[in-house]
């Protein structure tokens, strides 16, 4: 099955690069158009009509999120291609969006093309890339933010502040929300990093908790979090002063 893609990206060597990579480890993948800038790019997405956009962030003039308001009900999926921009990437993650870092890492091209192929057969992505516009357009609460979580049967936009706790099991973290737990394919530090700036603290190895939901720190048999909904959860030893400090600024 062969897969149409467009590459928008300023620099030519980028492009030229990205092509060599898909060439050899993604022969699948059919390059039927490149730009380098904006306009070029949405005049060739809609020429060509791709299955997949690689897609620069930083750009000249405008960045590759301007591109995205001119498609408000994609029908061709995204794999943005970025250096190591913080802001980016936490807006990416928090969506569950692809990307791809500069340099670009041949394992992980051939599984963003895969996810990206199959997100195209389920049609999921669009809801992901309206969470992305949201998160880069309006300036809801930390608690009204949301988070997109991946499940086995279908991808939930849930609210920072309904998630009460989470708790990891190999590569695989439950989200506690007050009346559902969801189970998420991913470890618990990524979500600890995205979820750093939202009131959550990482008072385990295993647990990640929103601090709105604490009722007390208990020492009667060890040091414990107790939850208002009477959950206790342990904090290691390794995490003790982080969390008084942290709970100490509340």
């Amino acid at each position: 099955m062969s897969i149409d893609a467009v590459i928008i990206d300023d620099e030519v060597h980028n492009i030229e690069n990205l092509q060599e990579l898909l060439k050899i480890h993604c022969p699948e993948v059919t390059i039927v158009a490149t730009a380098q800038d904006v306009a070029r790019g949405i005049a060739n997405i809609k020429q060509f009509n791709p299955t997949i956009v690689f897609l620069d962030i930083q750009m000249p003039e405008r960045n590759g999120f301007e591109l995205l308001k001119h498609f408000p009900e994609p029908w061709f999926e995204i794999i943005f291609v970025t250096a190591h921009d913080q802001y980016a990437i936490q807006a990416l993650r928090f969506s569950a969006v692809d990307y791809l870092l500069k340099p670009i890492n041949i394992t992980e091209l051939q599984q963003a093309t895969t996810r990206a192929v199959a997100k195209h057969q389920q049609k999921t992505q669009n809801k992901e890339l309206k969470n992305l516009l949201s998160l880069l357009t309006t300036q809801s609460t930390k608690d009204e933010q949301r988070i997109a979580l991946h499940t086995l049967k279908e991808t939930r936009f849930v609210k920072t502040g309904e998630i009460l706790r989470c708790q990891s099991s190999n590569n695989y973290t439950t989200f506690f929300l007050k009346d559902e737990e969801l189970v998420v394919s991913k470890p618990i530090y990524e979500y600890e990093e995205i979820l750093r700036g939202y009131g959550f603290i990482r008072c385990h190895q295993s647990h990640l908790v929103n601090v709105r939901y604490i009722k007390s720190w208990k020492k009667e048999y060890g040091d414990f979090l107790q939850l208002f909904d009477g959950t206790e959860i342990p904090i290691s030893r390794g995490k003790r002063d982080s969390v008084k400090e942290l709970l100490n600024t509340l």
